[in-house]
This record gives C-alpha cells, structure tokens and sequence, in this order.
C-alpha cells in the first residue's frame, strides 16, 4: 500500500464516542508527506481514571479544545480518496462511527486497514502484537506510546512495510 491515511484516536472514558485527541499521519507513494493533530473535546466530557493513565490527557488539556467535527473538517481534505490504516481498527473505526453518529454526520464509509491482524499474518512469531512491538520489528522506534500521532506514526510505518 503506496497511498493511505494513518489514523490513532485516544478516548476519555470508555465511550466510544470520548475521542479526545486523534493524529493523522498522511502517506502517498509510500512516503509520509503531512501530519495532524489535534486535543478533541468529549462527548461524553469526563475522563476515567484509566483512561487518563494511558495517554495522561486530563480534562484540562481538553477545557479550550474543539469539538469534533470542527476537528474532522480541518481533516477531511487532508485523507480524501486515501484508504484508512489503524493498529487494532475495530477500536478506532468504531471510535470513528461512533462520532460521526453522536454529532449528526454522514459517514462516508471509509475503506478501513488493520495493521494489528495484518501483523498476526506476516509476522506470526512475534512475542506479541501490540503496536510498539510490531513497530520495532518494522524497523520503528515508538518513543511516546498512547500520543495520538506517535501511534498514527508507528501505525504509518507498519503499514509500509506489510500492506
């Protein structure tokens, strides 16, 4: 795969529809050429414990954050015509949907590629699947796990080499 978006959603809570951060990492003709990222303000707005654990976002790197379809429209051109590639798509497609359904917006079903069952295929003797290891295994050090764009990234670079 030459042309795609990578795409990392971080949640809140354990609603779906919490995104609070996402990064975008834009690759055409097998070169990453544009990135993005942005806070996002919940929906429902209110962290969980673990949640905050994971990626260390708080209610208060969100306070001043826009919603998410002011985010998606500063998106949408920069991913148009492009595939979608996420490490463990079932979580962020559906993070995706479920955004789209709570704002109201009409999902344009976007072509959707997991790197994380990807993996389980060409990389079958691994220790385990999860990204930071398959990552390292493509030749990628991920330094800041659970940053939406340094996932996105890691997600971008596992995608060029196994898509």
């Amino acid at each position: 795969m030459k042309d795609f978006a990578a795409i990392d959603f971080e949640t809140a809570n354990n609603e779906r529809t919490s995104v609070c951060s996402v990064g975008v990492i834009i690759v055409r003709n097998g070169e990453i050429v544009d990135s993005f990222y942005s806070l996002i303000q919940p929906e429902p707005n209110y962290y969980n414990y673990w949640c905050t654990q994971v990626h260390g976002i708080t209610r208060r790197d969100t306070e001043d954050a826009p919603v998410f379809p002011k985010v998606w429209k500063q998106i949408e051109p920069l991913i148009e015509g492009l595939p979608l590639v996420a490490h463990n798509k079932a979580f962020d497609e559906s993070c995706l949907k479920a955004v789209f359904r709570c704002y109201q917006m009409d999902y344009p079903d976007y072509p959707f590629f997991c790197t994380l069952n990807a993996s389980r295929q060409a990389l079958p003797d691994l220790e385990n699947h999860q990204l930071h290891t398959v990552a390292a295994a493509c030749g990628y050090q991920l330094e800041n796990h659970h940053h939406a764009l340094a996932d996105a990234e890691a997600c971008a670079w596992i995608a060029r080499e196994i898509l």
